[in-house]
């Protein structure tokens, strides 16, 4: 008897266990529509955003910004979900000792995801929202010198 009741404990520890890791990773899942190459031309040069899945909770993404052939801005990003908390962790070459930025999610759904970190000196908020036609609208949100800032990129998937 004591082995059954001992056999019956073990076997529902681990198939709770599985249930909350397979929850936890499933957050994630709603940000699948980033993955792929995104493109925004402008005056400003050529804005690219390459969305990679390289596991179950973390997506990776590299952003350029390219003008005639000068890197203008480049940046790494990792999307991560740890327990139930989504991050948007962001890496700027030659800002904060090249340390990653953490923007917990705030909202998300299956259109549009927002991060922010009100402590970050720029931008405070970034949103990411699904457009009609392959588009992608990526927008940070801040204050800058002092003045509230809005940038909006509208992109198209290649």
């Amino acid at each position: 008897m004591f082995q059954k009741i001992t056999f019956l404990t073990l076997l529902l520890a681990v198939v709770s266990c599985q249930k909350k890791d397979s929850a936890e990773k499933d957050k994630i899942k709603i940000a699948d529509w980033l993955i792929g190459n995104w493109e925004n031309t402008s005056p400003d040069g050529v804005l690219t955003e390459n969305w990679q899945k390289l596991n179950d909770s973390t997506f990776s993404a590299a952003s350029y910004l390219i003008k005639g052939k000068d890197t203008i801005h480049f940046e790494s990003i990792v999307l991560a979900q740890k327990g139930e908390t989504l991050s948007y962790l962001a890496t700027v070459k030659g800002q904060n000792d090249d340390k990653p930025v953490a923007f917990p999610s705030t909202a998300a759904s299956d259109k549009q995801l927002v991060f922010e970190n009100p402590k970050h000196d720029y931008p405070q908020k970034i949103t990411y929202t699904k457009g009609v036609n392959n588009t992608l609208t990526a927008e940070v949100t801040g204050k800058l010198q002092g003045k509230l800032t809005t940038e909006r990129f509208i992109m198209v998937k290649k």
